[in-house]
């Protein structure tokens, strides 16, 4: 059932803070901050952890052969994407580990592709490239694929250091690939906290001139979100802090008023409430995509300030 105010334990009733529903309350006691959602417009689906980079700054802490997050198959996801059809979803998304690396996520965007607009975050080197042949025949299908690929910084070496040396160069030559073959692409980049972003996109659009690749690509700029488990002191939001957000319209920027997404954890599949918290358990909203739209959103993990601060959104630029 749903989280209501009326649920919720008084203040009066409780002595000691610490006592409080850690989900409800913050640590100091306070009521926290929520989002109601409002309907399902994007399903991300997470294929699985397992990577063919090891990057030490990784959100899902993915490398090659991870399983924390086992990888998904056609029929883990077949029942959720109609489910998510007779909903009215207008998007299907895909997050790793890097998807190219599932073994059955061609037939997964094949299968989604035909019903609707798709969109995957790849790092588009050996596991993508590997697969070309399977990837062009996709074009064909009744709805476009959208790749955003991750190219850290404009210096093939300081991306390098994280990613691995000739991770810079294969990304490119990925992201030209894709477009040649009139794939809609965009970049997913690194945010510094001094940094000029105009400057920091002119340096990335004389690479893609170098590389004889449109420079009009759309950026994305994320912080660094942290590896799962962790915590980056981040300020807890309160229910005073959303008052800035009276409105549902105002509040649409939060991905979990719209979005969900789907975790393999062993052998089932559950639905989580955005793409960030899937190192939290109590963001496990159920077994279908209907019961999860029921559910009150706490914003306790420390990633929903990045939300609340950056109106950051893992999904695709308008």
């Amino acid at each position: 059932m749903p989280l209501t105010a009326e649920k919720m334990i008084p203040v009066t009733e409780l002595v000691e803070p610490r006592a409080r529903d850690s989900w409800t309350h913050t640590r100091a006691g306070e009521p926290r901050g929520y989002i109601d959602p409002d309907r399902l417009k994007e399903l991300w689906i997470h294929t699985g952890t397992a990577c063919n980079l090891a990057c030490p700054f990784c959100l899902e802490g993915s490398h090659p052969g991870d399983g924390r997050i086992p990888g998904m198959k056609l029929s883990d996801v077949k029942p959720f994407i109609h489910e998510a059809l007779e909903m009215g979803v207008e998007q299907f998304s895909f997050t790793g580990g890097e998807p190219f690396v599932i073994r059955d996520f061609i037939n997964i965007l094949d299968y989604a592709s035909q019903h609707r607009p798709c969109f995957v975050l790849t790092n588009a080197t050996d596991p993508l490239l590997k697969r070309r042949h399977q990837v062009r025949p996709l074009l064909d299908n009744a709805h476009p694929i959208h790749f955003r690929v991750s190219l850290d910084y404009p210096d093939a070496i300081r991306h390098d250091v994280d990613r691995g040396e000739g991770s810079f160069d294969k990304a490119l030559e990925g992201i030209r690939w894709l477009v040649d073959q009139g794939f809609k692409v965009s970049i997913a980049r690194q945010s510094d906290p001094v940094e000029d972003p105009e400057q920091v996109e002119a340096s990335f659009r004389a690479i893609l001139r170098e590389w004889s690749i449109p420079d009009s690509l759309a950026f994305t700029a994320f912080p660094d979100l942290g590896t799962p488990g962790s915590d980056d002191g981040s300020p807890e939001i309160t229910e005073t802090c959303m008052e800035k957000y009276p409105t549902r319209e105002s509040r649409a920027h939060f991905m979990c008023t719209h979005t969900r997404m789907l975790v393999k954890k062993n052998d089932q599949v559950r639905v989580y409430a955005c793409t960030l918290v899937d190192d939290d358990p109590q963001y496990d909203l159920g077994g279908t995509l209907a019961e999860s739209m029921e559910e009150r959103i706490m914003l306790r993990h420390h990633r929903c300030f990045a939300c609340y601060r950056f109106g950051a959104s893992c999904g695709a630029p308008e």
